[in-house]
């Protein structure tokens, strides 16, 4: 009954005006089959009201819920209660909960637009036909990999004729009641750099579908995402400052340990002084995310792009572009970070002051101190989390996903950490000279105790104020030359070996998985609050 009330016209005219002419003199059929019903003819609007009482199966005039499961189960089509709410959301017009006539019309005209949208960027042979090829070089093109047997089970779906390929109407009869398509439904389910904070914004932006940009879903994901990246980072903000206080601090001469650097941390400004740095950490997210999905758009847009999502080469370079001009725009914040993480108690008085002091001793370059190698950092980190996560998937699509593109909770984290992990390794060695770089100038920076016992600073191996005094070399104090980024790495080589280079791995480590927990059980919960629909 859903073929017959719809239009049979083939999908694409005759190729030329001749062709045109001559099939409408000889067949007017082969070309509009329903005789010019199709476009909201008299024929046309009878069907569709005889499909909507019998999808009415309690006679009150409207489609809710309960009768579109039972209506179209007897016409042999299974849908889930939320793809049959998402219907009558989508159609409702007047807020009653389910959809009159007018409104089930309206749906299945609007719907069918965006279908024929999506059957023509299938169809990359523009001949009015999807094979199993094209369906693989369209998820390919969108970095998910399936095989051509997994292919042909999709066409096999829908394909009616037998003919292993499917022309607009098989593929329009499949979906007009069937408000997800597989492409968008991957998107909207393996989001990872809206949803996951582990302390670096380096990321490539997360794709979000045509439906989540015209509902203006899409700023309330970043709110929920900023929001879950700000409670996660203060959550993992002591293990964050060990990491950086490591970072310039520590050498082979002066080793340093976890349970150490906790110690001398608290002994120095009690435990408040664990969040050093935090307060600055959080307020970036703000304008670094909203700065970086406006240029990674901007940035589609430049590429010609009119595709709804981008290949994975593109997204690469539109993600580690955006990133950087995100980065350049804040990177100041950055620099206040480290000073912050790195100030004895009563150094600064606030961000404020301590941002003062700086433009007043070293001016305003010292704000950009470490640009450079935080710069670079940026491709290796953003190249290899997507590459992983892509990877981790596509094995996943490929070997478990049957009915739905949905990983769940336990697979999305760990694909989430496990990438996030590489990223954070690949680009490790240029973190740590920027953060070096960046404490350049900052004078007696790091807790100093008026001593130090073997228990409480054990693996310390002296006082944190001789550590500094040792430590004068990658960290000057004011008025010592300054080093460049190359002569660094050729000092951190040649007096630690390359074990230098990832000194306060451990604690960065340490937080990426609570890091990930935490800002997926915020985001969830922050987009209940904001209202965006459940996955």
């Amino acid at each position: 009954m859903v073929s017959s009330v719809l239009c049979r016209c083939v999908a694409s005219p005759p190729p030329d005006a001749a062709a045109a002419a001559s099939s409408s003199a000889s067949s007017p059929a082969s070309v509009d089959p329903c005789g010019g019903a199709v476009c909201g003819g008299p024929d046309h609007r009878l069907r569709l009201w005889s499909l909507f009482q019998t999808l009415d199966v309690n006679r009150d005039g409207g489609l809710c819920v309960n009768d579109l499961a039972v209506g179209l189960r007897r016409l042999g089509l299974h849908r889930t209660e939320g793809e049959l709410r998402k219907i009558v959301q989508a159609g409702d017009k007047d807020l009653d909960g389910q959809l009159d006539f007018e409104e089930f019309v309206h749906y299945l005209q609007d719907h069918e637009k965006k279908l024929r949208l999506v059957f023509k960027s299938l169809d990359k042979k523009n001949d009015g036909r999807i094979d199993a090829q094209e369906i693989m070089q369209s998820l390919r093109d969108l970095g998910v990999k399936i095989s051509e047997q997994q292919a042909e089970k999709i066409l096999k779906s829908m394909d009616k004729n037998g003919t292993m390929t499917i022309d607009w109407n098989e593929w329009r009869d499949y979906h007009l009641l069937h408000p997800v398509e597989n492409i968008p439904e991957i998107i909207l389910y393996w989001k990872h750099s809206t949803i996951f904070d582990v302390g670096e914004n380096l990321t490539v932006p997360d794709e979000f579908t045509v439906e989540e940009r015209q509902t203006g879903m899409w700023w309330r994901h970043l709110v929920a995402g900023g929001g879950a990246g700000a409670v996660s980072r203060t959550c993992t903000a002591p293990l964050d400052r060990l990491k950086v206080l490591m970072q310039v601090h520590a050498s082979r001469s002066n080793n340093m340990c976890i349970v150490g650097g906790f110690t001398q941390m608290i002994r120095e400004g009690g435990a408040k002084s664990l969040w050093r740095g935090n307060g600055i950490n959080v307020l970036k997210i703000a304008p670094e995310s909203a700065i970086k999905f406006m240029a990674y758009e901007q940035i589609k847009r430049l590429m010609g792009s009119d595709q709804e999502t981008l290949r994975i080469h593109e997204r690469l370079v539109a993600g580690s572009l955006a990133g950087a001009i995100a980065q350049s725009s804040i990177y100041p914040m950055e620099v206040l970070k480290t000073r912050m993480a790195l100030r004895k108690t009563g150094q600064y008085s606030g961000m404020l002051d301590c941002a003062r002091k700086i433009l007043a001793r070293e001016g305003v370059a010292a704000f950009y101190k470490g640009y450079v190698p935080n710069m670079l950092g940026i491709i290796p980190y953003a190249g290899i989390d997507l590459a992983v996560y892509e990877t981790l998937k596509n094995a996943w699509l490929q070997r478990y996903a049957v009915n739905s593109a949905d990983p769940g909770v336990f697979v999305l984290l760990a694909c989430g950490t496990m990438s996030s992990t590489c990223g954070q390794l690949a680009s490790y060695p240029l973190a740590l000279v920027r953060t070096r770089m960046q404490a350049q100038g900052n004078a007696g920076s790091g807790p100093v105790p008026t001593g130090s016992s073997p228990r409480a600073g054990r693996g310390l191996g002296r006082s944190w104020q001789t550590l500094m005094g040792a430590s004068l070399t990658t960290a000057s104090i004011e008025g010592a030359p300054e080093v460049t980024m190359s002569s660094l790495f050729r000092q951190i080589l040649r007096t630690e070996g390359a074990f230098g280079l990832y000194r306060g791995l451990a604690p960065n480590f340490m937080k990426v998985i609570p890091a990930v927990s935490i800002s997926y059980v915020v985001y969830e919960n922050l987009k209940i609050t904001l209202g965006v629909q459940s996955r």
